[in-house]
């Protein structure tokens, strides 16, 4: 299915952790869009402050979770998805003061 990991990393810090998974895909029948994806910030408590996922895209599409529950989402491509997700982990990082390396 995965031709190769493009991009991956996990950041812990001030009790947060980022975890980004981005990979393309030749399996469009399982991932129309041709990417798999979890782009996560959540708690070291397991709460889920924001995640895009498209972990069942065949079935359920796109989705955006977030503490206050679960949404269908647009996919607008993969790099406006990332940088969608990073502004909004940014609004809880500046909260605490955390700064997670990121590359752009």
């Amino acid at each position: 299915m995965a031709r190769e990991l493009n991009f991956q990393y996990t950041h812990v810090e001030a009790g947060f952790v980022e975890s980004v998974m981005l990979q393309q895909v030749t399996d469009t029948d399982s991932y129309p869009s041709g990417w798999k994806y979890r782009l996560h910030l959540g708690t070291l408590e397991d709460l889920t402050l924001v995640r895009y996922d498209n972990s069942h895209e065949d079935t359920k599409g796109h989705e955006l979770h977030t503490a206050a529950g679960d949404i269908d989402t647009d996919f607008p491509g993969m790099e406006a998805l990332l940088a969608e997700f990073w502004a909004s982990a940014d609004e809880y990082w500046d909260a605490v003061g955390g700064d997670p390396p990121r590359p752009y």
